[in-house]
């Protein structure tokens, strides 16, 4: 699961929705169906509010309020959809990883429990309707995590393809903002010349001035980040669709590609900086290791008793090797003498790197105690390794299982709606309420 404390307090009210009992749904207005569920006018009012609450002191980033309130209204539409598909897959958050979500919430906004709920209170919710807004975003995320797990792998083969086709070869990052003009499935040719007529004008308004990328892609994007000014952050090319990425690749700093046709309409890229990776140098050790397991016939006490005898012989001058293989119960080490290889601290655990960090080079360590049992150490050697290769491809695998995943989800995202009964009853939107929720 996404950590919690990726959740921005500004970001979760923005989306607030409130749980209306049921006499209120006959006085207050539905905007939009969905299946069986409902957004009512009030739920869009208050998201609405929230986020122009966040533009205060730039509101002419915003789109027009027809505009607005339509982006608006599909986002709250499809996690309407996106909350339904995951109590129908049976996923679930407990009380203990909703409390769990909420103090990290409260960690990264840095507030008291006392401030955090008059926050919310001040933007006119209950601290219950937040937690169950908050539980609706971890459902989606584990709803992602559970489709894409199922669906996305990453092979070596590709992995080696990627590298010898250049992946991660530069370590350079782009930052990325992107404007979405979608178009319908199947769009006839007459829909796509609107469409490309649209992105073009976009892009006629931001490179005049009149208007900078943020304030148009708040205004015109079609895209889930539109309200955040299409920004996507971060990305190495391995995490950009290939048709995005040899444009980006050769784009300066501040410049708009021209629009560019993408299986969900027409795309702006900016290039808003570049970054290089640095080289990565790690500390590794290199150590053997004698584990004796506690388990419901061998207790705590007896483990100990054995690990100490084995100390003693070591010490007594029995080879480490020799007693490993006699008495370790560790089925990963013990033929090769408890051979640990060369790993980096944390590799196997915090209770070994702990007794690793405290011991010279040729030190034997005293019985210490795991949670699988009693264990003793021997560091044998360190070093200074640099690790970019390994890094290199680790992080050229996930750059490609995140593409995949986004890709994946995207396509899972728009048969989703295509499948769903969603009837928008909000004035201007019902045109509109198809658009693809896609993102290069």
């Amino acid at each position: 699961m996404t950590h919690p404390s990726r959740f921005l307090l500004p970001v979760l009210l923005a989306f607030a929705t409130v749980a209306a009992p049921v006499q209120a749904q006959q006085i207050d207005g539905i905007v939009a169906v969905v299946d069986e569920s409902v957004v009512l006018q009030s739920e869009l009012d208050r998201a609405v509010a929230n986020v122009r609450a966040q533009y205060a002191n730039d509101p002419n980033a915003l789109p027009p309020d027809d505009v607005l309130r339509r982006q608006v209204l599909d986002r709250l539409v499809l996690l309407k959809l996106q909350v339904a598909r995951a109590n129908e897959s049976g996923i679930r958050v407990s009380d203990a990883e909703l409390d769990q979500a909420t103090q990290a919430v409260m960690q990264q906004n840095q507030m008291t429990p006392d401030d955090f709920r008059r926050r919310i209170e001040a933007e006119g919710l209950s601290f219950e309707e937040f937690r169950r807004n908050l539980r609706d975003e971890l459902l989606v995320q584990r709803l992602q995590q559970q489709l894409t797990r199922s669906r996305v792998s990453v092979s070596d083969a590709e992995v080696d393809n990627a590298i010898a086709n250049g992946a991660g070869g530069s370590g350079e990052q782009v930052q990325i903002a992107n404007i979405l003009i979608a178009l319908p499935d199947g769009a006839t040719p007459e829909q796509a010349q609107t469409g490309l007529t649209k992105a073009q004008g976009v892009k006629d308004l931001i490179a005049s001035g009149e208007m900078d990328f943020a304030a148009a892609a708040a205004r015109y994007s079609d895209g889930p980040n539109a309200l955040e000014g299409g920004t996507l952050g971060w990305r190495s090319y391995d995490e950009i669709p290939p048709l995005f990425a040899n444009v980006v690749r050769d784009l300066p700093p501040g410049g708009v590609t021209d629009p560019i046709r993408g299986p969900s309409g027409y795309t702006l890229l900016q290039v808003i900086d570049r970054r290089e990776a640095q080289r990565q140098i790690a500390t590794q050790y290199h150590a053997r290791g004698i584990l004796i397991r506690t388990s419901e016939v061998v207790s705590p006490e007896q483990a100990k008793q054995r690990i100490d005898a084995a100390r003693a012989r070591i010490v007594g001058g029995d080879d480490f090797a020799e007693v490993a293989r006699e008495v370790s119960e560790d089925t990963s080490t013990r033929a090769e003498g408890g051979d640990m290889g060369w790993f980096e601290e944390n590799a196997w655990g915090g209770a070994v790197a702990a007794q690793l960090t405290a011991l010279e080079d040729g030190g034997l360590s005293q019985p210490f105690q795991s949670d699988v049992g009693w264990h003793l150490i021997e560091r044998l050697g360190s070093r200074q390794q640099d690790v970019t290769e390994e890094l290199r491809r680790n992080q050229v695998r996930e750059a490609i299982g995140r593409r995949k995943s986004e890709e994946e989800y995207e396509r899972f995202l728009r048969q989703l709606r295509g499948e769903a009964y969603v009837d928008v009853r909000l004035a201007g939107a019902a045109a509109d309420s198809s658009a693809s929720t896609a993102t290069p």
